[in-house]
């Protein structure tokens, strides 16, 4: 049986979402959700806020990962603002559901590893890598195969347990390369 020690910085909301979380179908999933592999926790913060923070960046990271929309909908506030939105995204958490939706037809078997994690204050940093293949369509692009390799660096808000805001930028540059690429003739 897991212990949670809360300090007065911890609010009872994000107590409530806890007991959710523990009745809630994510309490198999969680197990499955993607590791960072580097971890950085400012040690001062108490623990049941590093876990929820933690927690609330790899289901948002195991979404990308995924496609899967429930983990976006427990790792994002109902209330979630893009702070640096691509131009004509959606605010709130219907953004980044339908980004991932809209990105997956070009390229169906995304996927996405947490290289880094730091986890201080009311912030978590991460630094994403996604792969994969550009088999679909990119608005007048044709995929024909090619490699798709880029990274993103997000910073997270974190608020009673969830994603109140995100700051981001993607290698763009990299992703569009690749996207208009040839691939090798054979």
């Amino acid at each position: 049986m897991s212990h949670f020690i809360f300090s007065r910085h911890f609010s009872l909301a994000a107590l409530g979402l806890s007991a959710t979380l523990l009745v809630s179908p994510f309490a198999h999933a969680e197990s499955a959700l993607i590791e960072p592999q580097t971890l950085i926790v400012d040690q001062s913060l108490p623990k049941a806020q590093q876990q929820a923070m933690e927690l609330a960046a790899r289901r948002y990271g195991s979404f990308w990962n995924s496609g899967e929309k429930a983990l976006a909908n427990a790792a994002l506030s109902p209330q979630f603002v893009d702070k640096t939105p691509p131009e004509g995204r959606v605010q709130g958490p219907t953004g980044p559901l339908l980004a991932s939706k809209f990105f997956r037809t070009a390229v169906p078997d995304l996927s996405c590893e947490i290289e880094q994690m730091i986890v201080a204050g009311d912030r978590v940093v991460v630094h994403l890598h996604f792969r994969g293949h550009f088999t679909g369509t990119f608005k007048a692009l044709k995929g024909q195969g090619q490699r798709v390799d880029f990274r993103a660096t997000d910073i997270y808000q974190i608020d009673n347990g969830r994603i109140a805001a995100n700051w981001h930028i993607e290698d763009n540059i990299s992703l569009m390369a690749q996207l208009q690429a040839q691939p090798p003739a054979s």
